[in-house]
């Protein structure tokens, strides 16, 4: 497993170590990426996501190869709902919102078919799934004690949709001590001026956020 590596990234180059860094993909689930989900339901157009699957596959494939750690996340809700506030259920089609029956089943439900990770990022049955119910990875998770518990000081970003789920993820992880990384090719939005936004945030004042770089940086520094 290699060690001590360094990645030319914006704004300064973001040294890790793979042992102590988990490759995060971020809600590339069937609701968000497939047509009939609840990306869909919103009035986006999905089409607009699916570019990214190829270079995540890429990245997943080479960070698997090098023994690194994987995390899935989906954003999901119990099947009674207990766990989705009013504010968050009413928000976006009053017609069919979160928990409602779509096309893929259950709207953002746990166990249904369109809550599921896309055939082409399956998750292997080592690999850590995280059901989260709100937009960051660590509210109403286990997920910051797993990755204590392994060491884990430094994430690697990739999925959907950049300026929600993705960037209050990374924000959540820098309030509590990782070093994160954006892979840029890897993330993608409804909206490219809300993702360029995102980018510009994340790496602004000296990585406030985090920093980010294209995934080709990351293939090379593996090897």
């Amino acid at each position: 497993m290699a060690a001590n590596l360094s990645l030319p990234a914006t704004p300064f180059a973001f040294p890790f170590e793979v042992k102590h860094t988990a490759l995060v993909i971020i809600d590339m689930q069937r609701d968000f990426v497939e047509p009939g989900g609840f990306g869909e339901t919103l009035g986006n157009d999905v089409g607009l996501l699916r570019p990214i699957i190829p270079a995540c596959q890429r990245v997943l494939a080479a960070w698997r190869a090098h023994g690194g750690l994987v995390v899935h996340t989906r954003e999901a809700h119990k099947a009674d709902l207990s766990d989705c506030p009013p504010a968050k259920r009413t928000r976006g089609n009053p017609s069919l919102r979160i928990g409602d029956v779509g096309p893929m089943g259950r709207i953002l439900v746990s166990g249904e078919p369109g809550n599921q990770i896309i055939p082409e990022l399956t998750p292997l049955a080592s690999e850590i799934v995280i059901d989260k119910p709100g937009k960051g990875m660590f509210y109403g998770t286990a997920l910051h004690e797993i990755l204590k518990g392994r060491a884990i000081s430094h994430l690697i970003f990739m999925g959907v949709t950049t300026e929600v789920c993705v960037q209050t993820s990374m924000r959540e992880a820098n309030d509590r001590g990782y070093d994160g990384l954006l892979l840029t090719d890897c993330t993608e939005s409804y909206f490219p001026a809300f993702k360029a936004a995102t980018i510009a945030m994340v790496h602004a004042q000296g990585a406030i956020v985090g920093w980010t770089a294209a995934s080709e940086e990351l293939l090379a520094v593996l090897g």
